[in-house]
């Protein structure tokens, strides 16, 4: 008995480890329409932002690069993903988006292809966020903020209103780089 509990254990812990973490294996495509994932920022500290360039909180643009300058070199990035699901404010194409936020905001940190974020198109990744993060499951508009750790799990939401240089994103962008 003691070696089929054994056994049952060793085969839990091997296939556990095989999955891998389910949220970095996501398949996401880049702006450029390269296949990517989060793991290509394993070990990062990520804040994933839905994204439009016609908003009126489209400003912000100008503060997720300033924090990701700011903690970068620390192991951290922000990760843009352009929708229209809200009031039809990211029209664009990969191109006009990749061009509007170099031009207009000298973004550098990944933008990552137009998704969906809300509704049975709900990218996966969106989904799985929504879901750990234990809120609404619901994104309520552009701009919404999900902190990740370096292993692809949600450490807090922010509400589009909260500007991504508040002190409680900042705070919290440094507690998880300490961990």
């Amino acid at each position: 008995m003691k070696f089929i509990s054994s056994l049952f254990i060793s085969i839990s812990l091997a296939a556990a480890v095989s999955a891998g973490n389910p949220t970095l294996d996501i398949q996401l495509k880049d702006i450029d329409g390269k296949k990517t994932s989060l793991k290509a920022h394993k070990g990062k500290v990520m804040l994933v932002v839905n994204v439009a360039s016609k908003c009126g909180l489209t400003r912000q643009y100008k503060q997720l690069q300033a924090v990701h300058d700011k903690f970068g070199k620390q192991g951290f990035t922000v990760l843009g993903f352009p929708c229209n699901q809200f009031g039809k404010q990211e029209p664009g194409t990969a191109l006009e988006i990749k061009k509007f936020c170099t031009d207009n905001y000298s973004v550098t940190f990944p933008l990552h292809a137009k998704i969906e974020v809300n509704g049975d198109g709900a990218h996966p990744l969106y989904k799985k966020l929504k879901k750990e993060s234990g809120g609404s499951d619901k994104i309520s508009w552009n701009f919404e903020k999900f902190l990740l750790d370096g292993d692809g799990k949600v450490i807090k939401r922010f509400s589009p209103r909260v500007k991504p240089d508040a002190p409680e994103i900042v705070a919290a962008i440094e507690s998880a780089l300490k961990k």
